[in-house]
């Protein structure tokens, strides 16, 4: 083994986590085709959670939201995320996933930056409200039972409005059993750098539960010295996955003390694309929506690779398997994986005015304008 190998163990409630590496939920990405793709990488070793289910949605029976919350039936435990702003529909909604069992974790979105959740008081812009932050978990912690309820967040709204320490400690007094903290601010969308002191800071202030960093780790290498550095209990990698599911097999045999990583030639990330397009038309139940679908991916994939930029944009409206494939075939497939591509990768701009509900830094105390029109009708985000 090496000198900084980190054989961390995570408990999420009655879940083992080792190693301690969980993918982080993406709108529109970590549905139950990437899912399937990040967990054979890793052997079936982390933890690996849906994308952003609105609990209004949830509640509802939306034929898309439903859609969602399937899990393939080799994913244990199955992770849900549950973005909600009313505490007695996110209630509703927890309760729901324990009578119908519909799954074995529960995490509570309070991350997300995007001006259509904050703008209606969710996602990063809910912690500011103290009292509704702790009464959104309670109700979830009480519904929940037996099953763990964990939540991510982010700093706080702005430099000048940060609130991860009250946050964390709000969520221990109601029984979360651990928290992931994004080390930027909501204004910093995914610009800058992540701030991993504050990462070491939340450990120091909430003790009593575990404590998972996210932000900016691109490589196996990076998830080791987060936890080296801050003292967390383990990584949630959101956009270091981008059009890389492999990354999760490096991770596992980081943490695990060796050096396996992927470096895979264009002909195997072809083999993974076509393999990633098929996953998805099989769970839309149509191939040409599948491969419609997976043309958000083909730039991640591509990387740094010799492709040209007509081809890119050839690749990125296909809409059959065959298609792409055939595309995919007309590439230089011998070409090892290019230098720089374990980088930063994704969406990367910073420095934005969060869209908050008018008067909502007045009173971090008063939570009067909050109605059930803040619950988004749809999942995403």
């Amino acid at each position: 083994m090496r000198d900084n190998e980190q054989m961390t163990t995570l408990s999420i409630g009655p879940h083992t986590v080792q190693p301690p590496v969980v993918l982080a939920p993406m709108a529109g990405i970590t549905n139950a085709p990437f899912r399937t793709l990040c967990r054979e990488f890793s052997g079936g070793k982390g933890l690996f959670v849906s994308e952003m289910i609105t609990t209004r949605a949830l509640v509802e029976r939306n034929e898309k939201t439903m859609q969602l919350i399937h899990f393939d039936e080799t994913e244990t435990p199955r992770s849900i995320q549950l973005y909600g702003v009313d505490p007695v529909t996110v209630g509703k909604a927890v309760r729901m996933i324990v009578d119908e069992n519909l799954a074995d974790h529960i995490d509570l979105n309070f991350g997300c930056p995007v001006p259509k959740v904050t703008r209606k008081g969710g996602g990063s812009a809910l912690p500011y409200k103290r009292p509704l932050l702790r009464a959104i978990l309670h109700e979830a912690v009480t519904g929940a039972g037996g099953l763990p309820v964990t939540m991510k967040m982010r700093k706080g709204i702005d430099d000048d409005h940060i609130t991860f320490l009250d946050a964390g400690r709000i969520a221990v007094e109601e029984g979360v059993t651990a928290i992931a903290l994004h080390g930027r601010t909501a204004a910093q969308h995914y610009g800058g750098t992540a701030d991993w002191d504050a990462i070491a800071r939340l450990k120091e202030h909430v003790p009593e539960i575990p404590v998972l960093g996210n932000g900016d780790i691109w490589s196996a290498e990076d998830a080791l010295r987060m936890v080296k550095e801050t003292g967390c209990d383990g990584v949630v990698v959101g956009r270091g996955c981008l059009g890389r599911p492999w990354l999760f097999g490096d991770l596992v045999a980081a943490f695990e003390g060796t050096d396996s990583f992927a470096r895979p030639t264009l002909r195997t990330v072809s083999e993974v694309m076509l393999r990633h397009a098929t996953l998805l038309g099989e769970w839309i139940g149509d191939e040409t929506r599948g491969v419609i679908d997976f043309r958000k991916h083909v730039a991640w994939y591509l990387k740094g690779f010799a492709v040209g930029s007509e081809m890119r944009k050839s690749l990125a409206v296909t809409s059959s398997l065959a298609e792409l494939g055939a595309q995919l075939s007309e590439l230089d497939l011998d070409q090892s994986w290019p230098v720089g591509a374990d980088g930063p990768r994704g969406r990367t701009s910073g420095n934005n005015r969060v869209v908050l509900p008018d008067g909502w830094l007045k009173d971090p105390y008063d939570c009067s304008g909050i109605s059930m029109e803040a619950e988004l009708d749809t999942s995403g985000g």
